[in-house]
C-alpha cells in the first residue's frame, strides 16, 4: 500500500503544478486589460460648476503624463464631446492659465471665471501644449453670461477648430542667413455635420504688418466622419530674408479657422556677412594697388633684380690671376692697409733695397 501511494502522491502534485502554471498564465494575461480598466485616461475636476465674473475656480486632474504642460481656458460656444465650436475664439484667451503635471500624473491649478467672447453653453476646457495632446472639457456654467443654442448641424460635412493652435518645428543654420523660414501650423478641428469630409482643402497665408496674407492651397489627406476629429498638420514657408511679427492664417469653405502668430528673427548672419565684405574687399584692394605701384616704380623691384645682375662683375685679384667671376652680394674683398686700388703699391718687396742704413 506504501509503495503504491507514492507514485499517486507525486502525479497529484504534478496536476497541482499544470493547474498553478495556468492560473499564473491567464493572470499575466488579464493585467493589463485590468490595468486599462483603472487608467481610462486623463481627469479634470473643478471645485464648482458655476460662477459669476470675477470669481475663482479650482481645476485638478489626474492621469495626464508628468511633465506635460497644460493649457486651462474658459471657453464659450462649447460643449463636453462637441468639443471648442470656433477654436480658441470662443475662449477668454487673456485669463487662460497653465499647469503643469507632477511626477504623479496630477496637477492642480487656479484660475478666474472669465466670460468668454462668446454665449455659453461654456466649459472649461484643458489641452496640452508639451508632453501631451490630450484634451478635456468640463461644462461650467458662468452666471449672468448670455446663452444661445450651439450651431445646428447641417447635411453637408462641416470642419471646425476644436483644440489650441501651435507651430511646430525650429530654424535651421541656413534661416541665420536668410533662408526660408519653415514651420508646420497643427490644429485638431472636428466634423460638426452630418456628412463625411474627404481630403479637405485648406487655404494657408500669412500677413506682415498691415499687408494683406497671400493664400497658398494646402491638401490634407484624409476622411473625418460626422462628430469625429482630426489632427491636421500644413506646412507654412516665408519669403527669403524675412523677419519681424507675422500671422499665420488658415481658411476652409471660405473661413478663417485659424490665426496664429509667428514671430521670426532678424537673419543677423547676412549682416556679418556684408560687415566682413567690406573690410575684406577695400584690404584685397590695397594691396593689388601696393603690389603694382611697387612694379612700376623706379628702383623698385624690377630696378632691384637688374642691379643685383650688374653687380656680378669680373674682378681680378692678384692672388688667381685671371679674371674671375665673383658675386658681391655673397663676397667681400680683402684691401689691405698699404694697397688701394688708385694707388702704386707701396709695400717693400725683396728686389727693390731696403732703406735702412741709408739717408
Amino acid at each position: 500500500m506504501r509503495a503504491a501511494s507514492g507514485p499517486g502522491r507525486g502525479a497529484r502534485r504534478r496536476a497541482m503544478a499544470i493547474v498553478g502554471l495556468v492560473l499564473a498564465t491567464l493572470a499575466l494575461a488579464l493585467l493589463p486589460a485590468a490595468r486599462a480598466s483603472a487608467a481610462p485616461g486623463p481627469t479634470v475636476d473643478l471645485s464648482q460648476t458655476e460662477g459669476g465674473k470675477g470669481g475663482e475656480i479650482t481645476v485638478s486632474g489626474a492621469g495626464w503624463k508628468p511633465g506635460a504642460l497644460l493649457m486651462l481656458l474658459m471657453c464659450g460656444q462649447s460643449a463636453p464631446g462637441k468639443g471648442v465650436i470656433g477654436g480658441t475664439n470662443s475662449c477668454a484667451n487673456t485669463l487662460g492659465r497653465a499647469a503643469t503635471v507632477d511626477a504623479k500624473g496630477a496637477f492642480s491649478q487656479k484660475m478666474p471665471v472669465a466670460e468668454p467672447p462668446k454665449p455659453c453653453p461654456c466649459v472649461v476646457h484643458v489641452a496640452g501644449v508639451t508632453g501631451q495632446q490630450d484634451v478635456v472639457d468640463v461644462a461650467f456654467t458662468v452666471a449672468g453670461h448670455p446663452t444661445a443654442p450651439l450651431p445646428e448641424a447641417t447635411g453637408d460635412g462641416r470642419l471646425a477648430v476644436l483644440a489650441s493652435v501651435r507651430l511646430e518645428g525650429s530654424s535651421g543654420v541656413l534661416v541665420w542667413f536668410g533662408a526660408p523660414a519653415r514651420r508646420e501650423v497643427v490644429f485638431t478641428v472636428g466634423n460638426l455635420g452630418q456628412a463625411p469630409v474627404k481630403d479637405p482643402v485648406f487655404q494657408v497665408g500669412t500677413a506682415h504688418g498691415v499687408f494683406s496674407p497671400q493664400y497658398e492651397e494646402r491638401q490634407w489627406r484624409g476622411t473625418i466622419e460626422p462628430g469625429r476629429k482630426a489632427q491636421i498638420k500644413l506646412p507654412v514657408e516665408l519669403s527669403a530674408g524675412a523677419h519681424g511679427d507675422y500671422e499665420v492664417s488658415v481658411k476652409y469653405a471660405g473661413k478663417i479657422l485659424v490665426d496664429q502668430p509667428w514671430g521670426v528673427g532678424r537673419p543677423w548672419g547676412v549682416t556679418l556677412f556684408w560687415l566682413l565684405l567690406a573690410v575684406v574687399v577695400p584690404a584685397a584692394l590695397f594691396r593689388i594697388g601696393m603690389a603694382v605701384v611697387d612694379r612700376v616704380r623706379p628702383g623698385g623691384a624690377a630696378g632691384s633684380r637688374a642691379g643685383h645682375r650688374r653687380r656680378r662683375a669680373l674682378v681680378r685679384t692678384p692672388e688667381n690671376g685671371p679674371a674671375s667671376e665673383r658675386d658681391e652680394s655673397t663676397s667681400t674683398t680683402t684691401v689691405l692697409p698699404w694697397f688701394t686700388p688708385d694707388s702704386a703699391p707701396s709695400a717693400p718687396s725683396e728686389i727693390s733695397p731696403t732703406t735702412k742704413g741709408h739717408q
